[in-house]
């Protein structure tokens, strides 16, 4: 079980309970549940207040729902373990899933990977040349993730107050770059005024921006070093390279997506894109053989990884509306 599947676990454990009477008639179902990583000191790896915004249709104590709701969840298959705390949130433990599983579903889905069952591509906006460059950076790049969750776009631009620059927005886009000046309109909160500061054009990995590009384009060069060593990407497991990191970043994309929609909050997937980023540099100095070292299980499946990887952060700039270069 990946994150996102665990959002849709939750889903049908909640109709189960309302069809099966165990949370009362009055009861309803959501379309979709946010699950979000657990913040530091707490239970579990992931969770959920959804007990609280059933618990209310349904008269019952949130403490009560929740109960009901992790016994059915302890019945799914890929999770370990089911906690609820405090007044009523649910807490996950995922079973392992293996590195080989996760590669291969990217790698399958392309930049469509993290798209919900129902996204797509979003909408024509009719309206962004009424508004200034910001807040059309914003509410397209809003309306993309949206999209990719199957929501509409109508949804996502409700109730988003989106604060313009410090300066013209013309200016700043023929000073930096429409690339330049999207990410800094969209790496902070819609509420807030973006900055912009010469680091923005600095080639090298003090700017987040380039990092970002430069880990797509090494994910692209290291599967030309390899065709040129004789070897092709292989989903396995990349055993030594502590590639651990890299593997729950790609798990939890589908994850940060679905939170971006439902917050309505591009910044949430540019900084998720940064830490994949900065996963994947590290992780490419294992990837290609060294000296006299023959191509082996290991590599191929070390390629596989740094593919996906690429992948992710192809998809994650489109949403965002920035190019992802191969060559940087």
């Amino acid at each position: 079980m990946i994150p996102a599947d665990l959002s849709r676990a939750v889903v049908h454990a909640v109709r189960r309970a309302v069809e099966g009477g165990e949370l009362g008639g009055a009861a309803s179902v959501p379309e979709r549940v946010v699950v979000e990583r657990t913040r530091p000191g707490g239970v579990g790896e992931y969770a959920t207040p959804v007990a609280f915004q059933v618990a209310k249709a349904a008269a019952r104590a949130p403490r009560d729902v929740a109960d009901v709701l992790a016994r059915l969840l302890a019945e799914e298959p890929g999770i370990a373990r089911v906690d609820v705390t405090g007044a009523g949130f649910l807490n996950f433990t995922l079973a392992a899933r293996s590195e080989a599983a996760l590669v291969r579903e990217v790698l399958g889905a392309g930049i469509r990977y993290g798209y919900a069952a129902d996204g797509r591509e979003a909408d024509p906006f009719c309206w962004a040349r009424r508004v200034g460059p910001r807040e059309r950076a914003v509410r397209e790049a809003a309306g993309r993730i949206a999209a990719s969750q199957g929501q509409s776009y109508a949804q996502e631009r409700a109730g988003m107050t989106v604060a313009p620059v410090a300066r013209r927005d013309g200016d700043v886009i023929a000073a930096y770059g429409q690339d330049a000046a999207r990410w800094a309109m969209l790496c902070v909160p819609a509420r807030e005024t973006p900055g912009f500061t010469p680091g923005l054009l600095v080639q090298d990995e003090s700017n987040e921006l380039f990092r970002v590009r430069y880990a797509h384009s090494r994910a692209r060069a290291l599967t030309r070093n390899a065709e040129q060593l004789g070897f092709r990407a292989e989903a396995g497991e990349g055993e030594g390279t502590g590639s651990h990191e890299l593997v729950r970043l790609i798990a939890e994309y589908p994850l940060v997506l679905e939170a971006a929609a439902h917050h309505r909050a591009p910044e949430r997937l540019v900084r998720h894109l940064v830490a994949v980023a900065d996963a994947l540099l590290d992780h490419q100095h294992h990837v290609l053989p060294r000296g006299d070292e023959k191509p082996s299980a290991a590599h191929r499946a070390r390629l596989a990884l740094a593919e996906a990887a690429g992948t992710v952060l192809a998809g994650g700039l489109a949403l965002l509306g920035v190019d992802a270069p191969d060559f940087l």
